[in-house]
């Protein structure tokens, strides 16, 4: 076996790699250097997502008939475009 030195340096290894990767990964500066960027791309811009969303159900059918007027509209405009 390894004897009490092994077992020292596992202890200091499963010690220090969370705490060093805590320190390094969770560091402000280098969140908003990797992190932030790639949020960008993922996901849309905050103008763009739906905040309040409802829970009644007349608002959650208003909100539907919306969406589907709007997604109706955009049909019948791309329509219009490729048979001018």
């Amino acid at each position: 076996m390894g004897g009490p030195n092994l077992e020292v340096f596992k202890f200091a290894v499963y010690l220090f790699v969370p705490i060093v990767s805590l320190v390094y990964f969770g560091d402000p500066a280098w969140y908003h250097a990797h992190v932030v960027p790639y949020r960008n791309k993922l996901l849309p811009p905050l103008e763009k997502t739906v905040r309040d969303i409802p829970f009644e159900q007349h608002r959650i059918r208003e909100e539907l008939e919306r969406i589907k007027n709007e997604r109706l509209d955009r049909r019948d405009a791309k329509q219009r475009d490729t048979t001018e």
